[in-house]
């Protein structure tokens, strides 16, 4: 990469020309490393500097999770004969601890690009394809600038989805993106939304006190999950917060007293002093101008790219959330290691490396916590394939039987002819960790007869209800 004019960043328009224009600064702002230092390189981010897992995702949500585990823990301390109780939550502590932290890291990340690669120029606007100019592509951000780049990287996130009913209403909500900084915490919070980030955020501020009211479309929670982790969760929630299920919402109005009537078609309207809206996330590539290029957007709004990262224009790559079906910090990362390569390695070589989507592990940071990889067992029916499934209990192990667990379990599912591990799904205690050796097994090969019996399982640790599902598989 070679032949670029690189100018530093000013308050003046520019019109650049760039071996390399990176859209987006998470994932994506790791793609630069020493072997770029002879590309001219252009990263345009109009957000918060790092991308969302950073600054309003994955890290922060988690550190306040940490703080709910820890609250919720002491409120059940009862049980195995501790005093513990929690007295008050110092809701501006819990912001400033996690914020204290992660503030310095996304500046930190930016002055680093901005400050400290002198190859590497930093563009704070909206930015738009606009068609070509000869072997470039053309970008134009909302201040004027215009870019020209050989190649360009697409890692432009994900948005949140706000339904037409609150979006028009003129009410104020909050998203995942500023629901974290609300000055104070509010005495009833309703949540719009039955996913990932509606169960944590249940989890995190009904922990803290917070009368919290869940609002969901189906009848079940999590409902892309397993049936059977599902169907348990929900009924866990539902002793937890006030869930509403098969509701849906007509009307949205800021009363007087500045809080907030929700109105449904059935059932009684839900008032709140604040509401965060957790019903998914949108691909931002529809904001991007890939018409002018010749890239149509895939049905559900994501960037096509085949298995090397490559979009239908040539030289354009993609990665993350704005093309990936799986919207995970660690898929990104994987992604952008691979497109990294594939750009050192060139568009047309032979050797491209490929994405590996085989098997994509996801965890859920509520309470409990939730973790699976592979397939369902209603997919893994569907595939035809003669399966075994074996469910095991938290309590029946003895970890499990020390924490006095009565609701979490481990579901495996095998190919019953050859041992292959298909699908695991756990819901308790430590689940995010205790997944991992599925993870791997899977990954490499190891069928459920050679990880049950093949190594030793720590007595008597949380994973015993791991090796006991292996161990209860009806196999051939």
């Amino acid at each position: 990469m070679a032949d670029h004019d690189v100018r530093r960043r000013s308050t003046a328009v520019t019109t650049q020309q760039v071996d390399l224009a990176i859209i987006g600064s998470g994932s994506g702002n790791s793609i630069p490393d020493e072997r770029f230092d002879a590309a001219g390189i252009a990263i345009f981010e109009e957000g918060v500097y790092g991308g969302t897992c950073l600054n309003v995702g994955c890290i922060p949500t988690k550190m306040f999770v940490y703080a709910a585990d820890v609250a919720a823990s002491a409120r059940t301390a009862s049980t195995y004969g501790v005093d513990a109780s929690v007295n008050s939550v110092d809701w501006p502590a819990i912001v400033n601890r996690v914020f204290g932290r992660i503030d310095p890291i996304s500046e930190g990340g930016k002055e680093y690009r901005v400050d400290r690669c002198e190859n590497v120029t930093v563009y704070t606007s909206h930015v738009r394809f606009d068609g070509r100019d000869g072997d470039r592509y053309r970008l134009v951000t909302d201040a004027g600038d215009e870019v020209l780049a050989r190649e360009v990287v697409i890692a432009a996130g994900s948005r949140s989805d706000v339904p037409p009913v609150i979006a028009g209403s003129g009410i104020r909500y909050y998203t995942n993106s500023d629901v974290m900084r609300l000055p104070a915490l509010p005495k009833r919070l309703a949540i719009v939304g039955s996913g990932y980030i509606a169960a944590e955020f249940a989890h995190v501020f009904g922990a803290l006190g917070v009368d919290v009211t869940v609002i969901a479309r189906s009848g079940r929670l999590l409902r892309a999950l397993d049936d059977d982790v599902s169907e348990r969760f929900t009924d866990l929630a539902a002793q937890e917060w006030t869930v509403r299920l098969n509701a849906t919402m007509t009307g949205a109005a800021q009363q007087a007293d500045g809080s907030i009537r929700l109105e449904f078609a059935d059932g009684d309207p839900v008032e709140a002093d604040a509401v965060l809206v957790a019903t998914g996330r949108t691909p931002n590539g529809d904001r991007l101008g890939l018409e002018s290029i010749g890239v149509a957007l895939l049905d559900d709004g994501r960037v096509p790219v085949d298995a090397h990262g490559r979009t239908p224009a040539e030289n354009v790559w993609a990665l993350g959330d704005v093309s990936s079906p799986y919207q995970l910090k660690h898929v990104a990362n994987h992604e952008q290691r691979i497109v990294q390569g594939n750009l050192l390695r060139g568009w047309g070589s032979d050797d491209l490396a490929a994405f590996d989507h085989r098997y994509v592990p996801f965890a859920v940071f509520t309470h409990p916590q939730i973790a699976a990889v592979g397939l369902t067992e209603a997919q893994a029916r569907d595939t035809g394939r003669d399966i075994t499934v074996k469910v095991q209990n938290y309590g029946d192990v003895a970890y499990g039987w020390a924490m006095e667990d009565t609701t979490g379990f481990c579901k495996l599912i095998a190919d019953r002819a050859t041992g292959e591990i298909l699908g695991a799904h756990l819901i308790g205690p430590q689940a995010s960790t205790v997944i991992q050796p599925v993870i791997q097994a899977m990954s490499f090969g190891l069928g459920a007869r050679e990880m049950a019996r093949g190594q030793y399982w720590i007595h008597p640790a949380m994973p015993e209800v791991l090796e006991n599902a292996l161990l209860g598989l009806e196999l051939d």
